[in-house]
Parts: C-alpha cells; sequence; structure tokens
C-alpha cells in the first residue's frame, strides 16, 4: 500500500552503495576472450518457474484474527509475529486472555461483489499540493479497499489468494475479523470547528460529511466467531460509562479502561519524535470529528518542502489523518487514523497518537468530550 505518511511520520530508507574493483584504466585496456561459435545450435533456455508465494504462517493469522476480535489489535495483519502482535498478545494474556486453543475460522470465503469492484479507484499522489486538487482521497485499489474492511494488508490477500484477479464475482480467501465497529459520535460530542493553523502536532481537521463519490465499505463476511472470554472486551463499558484512554510511549500502545480497570480496547500506535515529542500529560476528549479535512501549513512542519504553500486535503481514508480524528485539550494535539496502517506502532509522527482506521474507528465509540486522555512515558 502506498500511502502519504500521517502526521508527516519520520521514515529513514537507506541506500544501497555497490563498489566496483578495478580502475577506469584497466577496464579500458582489458579485452575480453573471444568465444568460440558452437558447431551446434545451442538448446532454447527453459523458461524460469514461476516463483511460488510465500505460505501464510496459519499460527500467526489465527492468533491475530483471535486478537482483533478480542479487542486487542495487532494492527494491521500481516501474517506475521511482529512486536505489535505480541505485545498485543502479551497484554491479552495477562487480562485472562486464553490461547490454548485458536480459532479454527480464522479465515473465510469472500465473494467480491459489484459494489467492491465499482470504486472509484484513484491513484494517490504523494505531493500535498496534488492531494488538495482532488475531490476526495479514496482507496487506490481494490486490495487496500477489502484490506481496510478485513483489517489486514494487501499484499497478505494477495498471498492468500496467489490466483486471484480480485473481480467482481470472484470468491477469495480473508481473515475472518469481527465486523468493524463504524465511527460515531458519542452522546453530547459535537464535531466543533477546528483551528485553522497547528503548530508542531498534526494540524486539527474541520469536520465535513462524508466525500460524495467514496467507495462505499466492503460488505460483510460470514459472522466471526465469538470474541474469547475477555471481560467486555472492546465494547462500551455497563459501569459508569466513565472510561480513561492511556497512550504509552515506551510500549507505543493505548489502551482504554472502564470504571473498575477492565479493559475494553487495546490497539498499537504512532506517538511523537524527536522533533515533535508526546506531550506527557492528561488530558480530555474535546471532540469527535468523521471523515475529516486536514489543513497542512507548511510553515508549521520542519521537514516540510520549503516550495509547498497552504492547502486543504480532502477527506477519505488516504487523507492523512485517516477517517476519524478525536481531538484532545492539548491545542492542536488528537488521536487520529492513517493511510499507512502497515507502518503503526513502527515509525514516528509529528506529535499526535496515529492509529490504523479500524481501530481510531472503534475508539471514536467508546469516547465523548470530557472523556481523560493520558499521555505516559
Amino acid at each position: 500500500m502506498h500511502r502519504m505518511k500521517t502526521c508527516w511520520s519520520v521514515l529513514l530508507c537507506g541506500s544501497m552503495l555497490t563498489l566496483l574493483s578495478g580502475s577506469p584504466a584497466a577496464a579500458q585496456t582489458h579485452k575480453p576472450t573471444a568465444k568460440k561459435t558452437p558447431a551446434h545450435k545451442a538448446a532454447p533456455r527453459k523458461p524460469a518457474p514461476a516463483k511460488t508465494p510465500e505460505p501464510v504462517d496459519m499460527q500467526a493469522l489465527q492468533t491475530q484474527v483471535m486478537l482483533d476480535r478480542a479487542g486487542y489489535s495487532p494492527g494491521e495483519i500481516d501474517g506475521t509475529m511482529g512486536a505489535s502482535t505480541k505485545r498485543a498478545l502479551d497484554a491479552y494474556t495477562k487480562n485472562g486472555g486464553k490461547t490454548d486453543t485458536l480459532p479454527a475460522d480464522a479465515v473465510t470465503p469472500y465473494k467480491i461483489t459489484e459494489q467492491d469492484a465499482a470504486g472509484p479507484f484513484v491513484p494517490v499522489p504523494e505531493d500535498m499540493m496534488e492531494k488538495a486538487k482532488l475531490s476526495t482521497l479514496g482507496y487506490s485499489s481494490l486490495p487496500e479497499a477489502l484490506g481496510e474492511r478485513f483489517h489486514s494488508s494487501p499484499a497478505l490477500l494477495k498471498r492468500m489468494n496467489p490466483t486471484a484477479k480480485f473481480v467482481t464475482g470472484e470468491e477469495i480467501q480473508v481473515p475472518n475479523v469481527a465486523a468493524a465497529v463504524q465511527p460515531s459520535t458519542a452522546p453530547g460530542a459535537s464535531a466543533s470547528p477546528a483551528p485553522t493553523a497547528a503548530p508542531a502536532g498534526s494540524p486539527a481537521p474541520a469536520g465535513s460529511p462524508a466525500p460524495a463519490g467514496s467507495p462505499a465499505p466492503a460488505a460483510s463476511a460470514s459472522p466471526a466467531a465469538a470474541p474469547s472470554p475477555v471481560p467486555t472486551s472492546g465494547r462500551q463499558s455497563d459501569a459508569s460509562g466513565a472510561v480513561t484512554v492511556t497512550v504509552r510511549k515506551s510500549m507505543s500502545d493505548l489502551v482504554v479502561q472502564d470504571a473498575t480497570g477492565r479493559i475494553l480496547m487495546y490497539a498499537p500506535v504512532t506517538t511523537g519524535s524527536e522533533h515533535d515529542p508526546l506531550p506527557i500529560g492528561e488530558w480530555k476528549v474535546t471532540g469527535v470529528q468523521k471523515e475529516p479535512k486536514f489543513h497542512y501549513n507548511p510553515d508549521l512542519f520542519w521537514d516540510a518542502e520549503p516550495t509547498q504553500e497552504k492547502a486543504t486535503i480532502p477527506p477519505g481514508p488516504n487523507n492523512p489523518v485517516g477517517v476519524v480524528w478525536v481531538d484532545i485539550s492539548r491545542p492542536h494535539y488528537g488521536l487520529h487514523g492513517t493511510p499507512e496502517p502497515s507502518t503503526v506502532g513502527k515509525t514516528t509522527s509529528h506529535g499526535c497518537v496515529r492509529l490504523t482506521n479500524w481501530d481510531v474507528m472503534r475508539l471514536a465509540s467508546l469516547v465523548k468530550p470530557g472523556t481523560k486522555v493520558v499521555f505516559a512515558e
């Protein structure tokens, strides 16, 4: 999935330098040995065998599906036991989750519908100025859209379906995750107008309705099995309705607990960077905005291109702050989604807290204005 970094995440990409032995002069004077022409016609070279896709680690996939269903998100499901999955599994077991039996139905068939394939799918430009010219930042491909629907990487879906063409009517295999929680504004919440400018933290977006022509969510696969018995995981508490959101910088994770201490949600997150560290302290939710716009001001970003100008980036899953913005009392900071779920928990941002789009949708269903938010080391 090729997406623009949310909160201008800092990625360091190395380059390989190949050293060629021998001086230029030696190369110019060396004459290759003449080859003899064979007396017989050489046999035609056999085509290289097709590369066999790397098999999916089913135990890792089952573990990730189990965690996702239970509300202990591993982040993007990719069929590998990465750091985010291991941290989620540790939190799950410490809070009573059982791992003696992994779900036998972790994979389920899904038939691609006309609505799924209709799109429209448009390549997402890297440049912010080009993004601003679009009416919406929808999905760039059907595998990307299905990946978000099933909380999975497009690469995993392709590995699970090596011969699939991803067209209408085709039946593919997908991770059997629980139905995604739709973003909702909690009672009493309001999508209050956002500031028009922002400092180091991601610029707070302005609320807006869902853009016309946005790709509709893929139809649901068969119902997932009931979650493992971790009390109230992934659901609103029945105790008092009061919840606390805690983001731990050292663990790159987020925990939502009710007044009794029960975990309602666990998810990997990406927090601040050296340039824009996470503002440690206690804050409160001030509002929840769905399908936010992103007000980009290059003057407020240390790594912005000097030739760029202020711009309003349209809403959509590929918007720099994803599909939901949870605003907090710390000016210009929030918890939000991302167009790059594979980087959550692995890279740095400009100070805000970034989750996968599906995890921030779940978070939005659990918080409301006044909800306590703790940023801890």
